[in-house]
């Protein structure tokens, strides 16, 4: 590559291409090897990440270089081969970090940056103080969750946020900041009185400020899609790039100065939706896949406009038509990329929330249901088993084979998880003693929305009812004290995860069986109805 970034000459040129495209060829086989090798998800995206950007570039190198060899004296043609070279050493450099397991002095970890994972962590830690309330400082939980807030600035400063979303997310950060004197407060007291109540009002606080970090992410998880489709579906016939390549063959410098700027325009909403995108992927593989997205973005737009600006000087070069060409292409080939991402990161959080549904209607089952009051202590053991059920929600890549069984029923379920989320919110207020589920009766007659028949809830119940052992087969694992044994308990710990997680894929079939079952009794029921009004009128 060192060789082919200093020819002079076409000769030279297309004998060190061809020496190089064999050895890529190779480099692309052994990489993939190594990428299928890996076990941390997360090196495994930054080597898929690495290796797109070595094999797009391939050819935009083959081009770009062949450009500025017809057009020796042209500025612009040199500034875009030299882009070209330049991302490919950043790729191969990743490449040579991640097979090397050697990290570059100063580089930070990608997860520091992104809100849910912060928001999470900050989580792990107030959950912790049930078990322990000397486990950290109060100025570490402020700060830590200071640091969480200035990132939502990104969502915030953002001249594409709307003025509602902005509002919600200052109205939450200000709550969540509320909430955490409150626990402060609560938290000083509890460390000189070991009182009932005083635990008690300790756990409410951790369910309130969790409650409100929880509604922060839902806000920024829609800003951050909504603003991803828009923009998706605004820039979907890429006209600009179609201007550019029109103004390019026509020389017409003045017009390509006006649509360069828009492309800019452009690139800098697509970059700075990645970047939201990120902060609430979900997950560390996606997160990287956000950040390559923002990078693929910000350099291609530069390169695409140097690319213009050499046809537009040159408008009869066939080369740099064709060198434009495929940087346009490299760009509609990452707006396509994003639009998966964007699924991706909804097809995620939709999973999470079923896991969670599930979990809310497993406690109809429960045999103290009926005197179940908001204000009673049981009603902290149903918190419990909901924060499980949250917990495992980021536990499904164990279950990811499993889940490839039904993903041909993706839409429908989706789909069902929508029409019901509003009941699992008012079920999951009801564990903790608000919301508009006043009494255990008020939650009998939400839960019997489902309107399924006796027999089908029958079944469907039987299977819930499986996991509430699990879950305090779980929860006693975790709590009992292994000395020297800390890996029999992290193993004890996966196999009982995997066996839940196991019995909500097989849960998730199911609810997906029952509500065919029930859309198809609905509309024999709508077709009998239409004729019986139907025979009326005759």
């Amino acid at each position: 590559m060192e060789r082919l970034e200093k020819v002079n000459s076409f000769q030279e040129f297309v004998q060190i291409f061809s020496q190089f495209g064999n050895e890529m060829v190779e480099f692309a086989h052994l990489s993939g090897d190594r990428q299928n090798d890996l076990k941390d998800e997360k090196k495994k995206a930054k080597m898929a990440a690495a290796r797109a950007v070595l094999e797009k570039c391939t050819m935009m190198l083959l081009t770009a270089s062949k450009t500025c060899l017809r057009h020796p004296n042209c500025e612009s043609a040199h500034k875009n081969k030299e882009g070209v070279f330049d991302r490919m050493k950043v790729a191969l450099d990743k490449v040579i970090e991640i097979v090397t397991d050697c990290k570059p002095n100063g580089e930070t970890d990608i997860s520091s940056v992104s809100i849910f994972t912060g928001i999470k962590e900050f989580k792990m830690n107030i959950e912790a103080l049930r078990e322990n309330l000397y486990f950290q400082s109060k100025e570490n939980l402020s700060v830590t969750l200071e640091v969480i807030l200035e990132r939502t600035e990104d969502f915030t400063d953002s001249a594409y946020t709307s003025h509602e979303h902005r509002e919600r997310i200052l109205e939450l950060s200000t709550q969540a900041r509320m909430e955490l004197q409150q626990l402060i407060s609560v938290w000083i007291q509890a460390q000189s009185k070991k009182t009932k109540s005083i635990a008690e009002e300790l756990e409410l606080s951790i369910l309130k400020i969790s409650h409100s970090l929880n509604e922060l992410k839902k806000e920024l998880h829609s800003t951050a899609t909504q603003l991803a489709a828009d923009l998706l579906k605004y820039h979907a016939d890429h006209v600009v790039l179609k201007a550019l390549k029109l103004t390019g063959v026509e020389g017409n410098l003045e017009a390509l100065a006006e649509y360069a700027c828009k492309l800019s325009e452009q690139k800098e909403q697509l970059v700075e939706t990645c970047r939201l995108l990120r902060h609430i992927s979900g997950t560390e593989p996606m997160e990287i896949t956000c950040i390559h997205a923002e990078e693929t973005f910000q350099v291609t737009g530069q390169q695409i406009i140097s690319a213009a600006e050499t046809l537009t000087l040159h408008p009869s070069s066939k080369i740099a038509k064709e060198n434009l060409d495929v940087f346009c292409e490299a760009w509609e080939s990452q707006i396509s990329d994003m639009s998966t991402l964007l699924r991706e990161i909804s097809d995620f959080n939709v999973l999470l929330f079923k896991i969670i549904l599930i979990f809310l209607l497993s406690q109809k089952n429960n045999a103290n249901l009926k005197s179940l009051k908001p204000d009673k202590p049981d009603s902290e053991e149903q918190a419990k088993i909901v924060k499980l059920g949250l917990k495992l929600g980021l536990l499904t890549s164990d279950a990811d084979c499993e889940i490839e069984k039904w993903e041909d029923q993706e839409n429908e379920i989706v789909q069902y998880g929508r029409n019901m989320s509003s009941m699992a919110y008012s079920l999951y207020l009801f564990t903790r003693g608000e919301g508009p589920l006043k009494t255990s009766q008020d939650l009998i007659h939400q839960l019997e929305v489902c309107l399924l028949k006796d027999d089908d809830k029958l079944m469907l119940l039987l299977e819930i009812n499986k996991l509430i052992p699990l879950c305090h087969q779980l929860q006693t694992v975790t709590k009992t004290s292994l000395q020297n044994k800390v890996f029999l308990k992290v193993d004890k710990c996966i196999t009982k995860t995997r066996s839940m997680m196991a019995l909500l894929v097989q849960l998730l079939s199911l609810c997906y069986k029952l509500l065919k079952k029930l859309q198809m009794e609905n509309n024999g029921w709508v077709s009998v109805t239409n004729k019986d009004s139907m025979d009326g009128k005759i």
